[in-house]
């Protein structure tokens, strides 16, 4: 059984197995997004749904002209598949992953009033008996003109401005390795100073469903991560970033952003400052 949706602050901002059947029998069903690879969707994918993959495109540099630029690229491929600012849009992967946690994060920065994500994703949908087709859709492009929430967004500015304050936190959510510097992925390794470590995995349960808003909760506060402090959120490229700030926002935190250039970026910059932390036990 999945945890009920009353643990969670804002529980519409997931749909189960149970509930998207019914939406999508409705008379104006949802726009619904399979972010999994291509031959994944094409294997086997539910009814309806557009297949978008944004796998790999990343943004780099968050300084205001190619932030613009890339907000437009994937702004373009959201309104391709069919998104409009007055239906709801659902987005799922194989489970609550980061695939669809990102389009979920880039829909909210969008200012879109209605993204979901599919709990469990497409594994919970099987395990449900829901219909499985290998019949692609093709998807009605829209006109849709993207807005824009800057509170769902940081940037390397924005996050270094806010280094030291304790009215941020900065929730770093890469593997160990990487957070200690052992693993590096960019010009130097290591995590933004005085960043907090949480795994993004550890938001979900063995199912690969999100975690009760309690157990989120008790693990997120334990770690100094309050509803009272502006969270950041940052990984590798925003995807496990955009997770946590799912998570979150699950929670009911009111001020959470996303560092969509993440340490790719950073790391990249040698005018960032840094740190190594020391390998827990």
């Amino acid at each position: 059984m999945s945890e009920t949706p009353s643990s969670y602050a804002h529980p519409g901002l997931l749909v189960d197995a149970t509930e998207l059947v019914e939406l999508l029998a409705g008379g104006e069903p949802p726009v619904l997004l399979d972010l999994r690879p291509a031959e994944a969707y094409a294997a086997g994918h539910i009814p309806g749904a557009a297949h978008l993959d944004l796998f790999g495109l990343s943004l780099i540099d968050t300084d205001p002209a190619p932030l613009a630029a890339f907000a437009w690229m994937i702004g373009h491929l959201l309104a391709s598949r069919g998104v409009e600012s007055d239906r709801t849009v659902v987005v799922y992967d194989e489970q609550s992953g980061i695939r669809a946690a990102r389009a979920f994060w880039f829909l909210e920065f969008f200012a879109h009033s209605g993204p979901r994500l599919l709990d469990g994703g497409f594994g919970a949908w099987g395990e449900a008996g829901g219909e499985i087709t290998t019949v692609a859709n093709a998807p009605r492009a829209t006109k849709w003109v993207p807005g824009r929430d800057d509170g769902t967004l940081a940037t390397w500015q924005d996050l270094r401005d806010c280094l030291g304050s304790s009215e941020v936190a900065v929730l770093d959510t890469r593997s160990d390795g990487e957070y200690c510097g052992t693993t590096v992925r960019a010009a130097r390794g290591g995590a933004v100073p005085g960043a907090v470590h949480i795994e993004w995995k550890q938001n979900l349960d063995d199912r690969g469903r999100f975690k009760s808003g309690e157990a989120l909760r008790a693990m997120y506060e334990s770690a100094g991560i309050t509803a009272e402090r502006e969270i950041v959120t940052y990984c590798q490229g925003g995807y496990r970033a955009a997770h946590s700030y799912l998570a979150l926002r699950l929670l009911g935190f009111p001020r959470v952003r996303n560092y969509i250039g993440s340490w790719k970026e950073w790391g990249d910059r040698m005018d960032l400052p840094i740190e190594q932390p020391t390998p827990r036990e």
